[in-house]
Parts: structure tokens; C-alpha cells; sequence
């Protein structure tokens, strides 16, 4: 199922003040260095009543928690953040995962996975796989995913890890929810020129440099780095959130069309006007706070 979402009327004064703002800065090669810059802009998002936010380790791997109140017992959410796979981290999005776990239900793991380009491939999608066992080492009975860009990506690249590993007994996650995954670091999408004016945020330069950072030397079409060239039968029910004036749109759209094919059960909502990971801008986007409802509810109901 596709349904796509106009932009309303009270988005859409935001939207234009939001392309002005960011009109100076489209274009520029983030690195290392924006690290704090980019964990500032993220730890803007409003937090969720009643969520509380403390440091813990998972297989092995550092992170946050993020409970709250009202977390039915046994559920675990796993939230793999996004940046380029050279920026973002837990506690950043502590704020933001917190309102989707609130929303869903559950207790949230946020591993702080090793970004490039200090940990090339495949060191995040082997955190994201750890990260993961270690729920299900924990005694975890249901556990679902999400993720944002990179995070996107890294959380459909698990599915199908875990799905190829099924034979062998994996635990398999109920469902995942993922916002403008980034599923093709080969970046073949036709909405890499079809998009180019619209995103407001992106061009093909910064994300190639993301993708060149992180991969370094590696094949951009491995289904661990690029989930739109995974086996993608046998895969949990999955929705993908994107915004139309995206880049990446393409990197949702086929993959959903694939997956669909393999017969996965898959929702793609597209949301005009809308630009990358638009969910974090709550209390700006009244679209925000459709999606970031739509996909609490979705997790809530594969929860059960």
C-alpha cells in the first residue's frame, strides 16, 4: 500500500521558512567535525513526558536507553539513528526516539554504533547486528526496529540478515519503521536528478562523500551496506515514511516495490513537501506529528 500525504495548508508557511534557512548550507561536506553541530540541531526535538533516558550496553555495544512510563513489559524497541553513518548519536536522538518508543509502547535500546570514517563498513550493520542479539540474549519476547536515514538503511540491512539466518534459529523482530532509509549508498535513484532542486538539504556530492566515507573502497551494491540489493523474502511487516522533495525518495520507493515483489507486507507513505527525516522537526511539521503517530501506532500494533 502507498498513500501520499498532501502538504497542508499550516506546513506549508514552515516548509518555506525551513528551504530559506537551510537555502545557505545545501551543498556542504559535513565530516567529523559537525559532529557536535548536528547532535545539537538533533537534541532540539521536544522530549516525551514521562521518558526517562539513561546509559546501558547491549551486546556489547554502548548506548542509551529510552523507557517510558507507560512500556508494556518484555517489548523492546531497537532505534539505530541516523547521520551519514559519520554522524549522529544515542544520546542526540534520546529526544526522538523517545517520542516514537512513548508512542509504541516499548522500552527503546539506541546503540551508539562506530561511525566512519574512523570504523569503515561493516562495522555500524555489525553494531546494528549485535546490538540486536543482545536484546534477544536479554530475554526480549517482542522486539520491532526502527530507524531514520542511515539508520533507515542499517535497520532493513538487519532484516534480511536475520532473515537469512532463520534456519539457524534467529529470533526474527515483529516489524520495522524506518524514515527516509537510505538503501542505495550506490546512488542510482532516479530521484537523485529528479529531486536535485527540491531537497532542500542534500545533493548527490554530500551524500557520495558520505557513502565514499563510510564504504571506503567497499562494493556500494554489498546488501549489508545497501539494502535495496538484499533478499528481502521472508521479511516482518515494514513502514517506510519520506518526504517527496527528497533525494533519497527512490531509495523508498524501490525498495518497497521490491519488497512488495518478495512479498513482504510493506506501507509507503510519501509526504509532499516534505524533506529528509522531516519527523524531527516536532512542534514544527504538523506532518511531524502525523507520521511520528502513524509509526508509534505501527509499532504499538506489532507489539500487540
Amino acid at each position: 500500500m502507498t498513500i501520499i500525504h498532501p502538504l497542508s495548508s499550516q506546513d506549508a508557511p514552515a516548509v518555506a521558512a525551513m528551504r530559506q534557512a537551510a537555502a545557505a548550507h545545501k551543498g556542504e561536506i559535513l565530516g567529523p567535525d559537525a559532529r557536535p553541530m548536528f547532535d545539537a540541531m538533533l537534541a532540539t526535538t521536544p522530549a516525551a513526558d514521562h521518558v526517562r533516558l539513561e546509559p546501558g550496553t547491549v551486546g556489547g555495544v554502548p548506548g542509551f536507553w529510552v523507557r517510558p512510563a507507560n512500556a508494556q513489559p518484555g517489548a523492546r524497541l531497537l532505534y539505530v539513528h541516523g547521520g551519514g553513518y559519520v554522524l549522529g548519536s544515542a544520546a542526540a536522538f534520546g529526544n526522538f526516539a523517545g517520542q516514537i518508543a512513548a508512542r509504541g509502547g516499548a522500552d527503546a535500546f539506541l546503540p551508539d554504533y562506530r561511525r566512519a570514517p574512523e570504523h569503515a563498513f561493516p562495522a555500524a550493520i555489525d553494531d546494528a547486528v549485535a546490538a540486536y542479539k543482545g536484546l534477544v540474549a536479554e530475554g526480549a519476547e517482542k522486539i520491532v526496529i526502527a530507524g531514520d536515514s542511515a539508520g533507515g538503511g542499517l535497520t532493513l540491512a538487519l532484516l534480511s540478515i536475520l532473515a537469512g539466518e532463520r534456519a539457524q534459529g534467529a529470533r526474527q523482530p515483529l516489524g520495522a519503521a524506518v524514515m527516509s532509509p537510505w538503501t542505495d549508498l550506490a546512488l542510482t535513484g532516479a530521484s537523485m536528478e529528479s529531486r536535485a532542486e527540491a531537497d532542500p538539504i542534500f545533493t548527490r556530492g554530500v551524500l557520495a562523500a558520505f557513502a565514499d566515507s563510510y564504504l571506503q573502497g567497499r562494493d556500494a551494491a554489498d546488501p549489508k551496506a545497501s539494502p535495496l540489493y538484499a533478499a528481502l523474502a521472508g521479511l516482518p511487516p515494514i513502514r517506510i515514511d519520506v518526504g517527496d522533495d527528497e533525494l533519497l525518495l527512490d531509495d523508498s520507493r524501490r525498495y518497497a516495490e521490491l519488497a512488495r515483489a518478495a512479498g513482504v507486507d510493506v506501507t509507503l507513505s510519501v509526504w509532499t513537501g516534505m524533506p529528509h527525516v522531516f519527523q524531527s522537526s516536532l512542534g514544527h511539521f504538523l506532518a511531524a506529528e502525523q507520521s511520528v503517530d502513524a509509526i508509534g501506532g505501527f509499532l504499538r500494533e506489532r507489539l500487540g
